[in-house]
C-alpha cells in the first residue's frame, strides 16, 4: 500500500469542474498516488518537461496533467484541459 496522496495545485483549480470529470480525476489520481513512485512513468511526457505528465480524461475530450513529486510522496494535478 502506498503512502502518496495527490492534490490539485492551486487547490481550488477542481472547483469548477464539471462532476463527472472531476469524478474522473479523482479516481485516476488515487490509481496514480496508489502507484507512488512508478507513476512517473504513467501518462504521456508533455513537451514542457520530462517531470510534467499528460493522462486523457473524458472519453479523449481532454487530459489533465500531473507531476509526482517524490519527496513530497504527492501526485500534484497542475493543470487540467477540456475541449468542447
Amino acid at each position: 500500500m502506498s503512502e502518496w496522496t495527490w492534490g490539485f495545485e492551486p487547490p481550488d483549480r477542481g472547483d469548477h469542474l464539471p462532476a463527472g470529470v472531476l469524478a474522473e480525476i479523482e479516481r485516476l489520481a488515487d490509481e496514480l498516488a496508489s502507484m507512488g513512485g512508478e507513476a512517473a512513468a504513467a501518462g504521456v511526457p508533455t513537451a514542457r518537461g520530462r517531470v510534467l505528465r499528460d493522462l486523457p480524461l473524458a472519453g479523449g475530450r481532454g487530459f489533465f496533467t500531473f507531476m509526482p513529486v517524490e519527496h513530497r510522496r504527492e501526485i500534484v494535478v497542475v493543470s487540467v484541459t477540456l475541449w468542447s
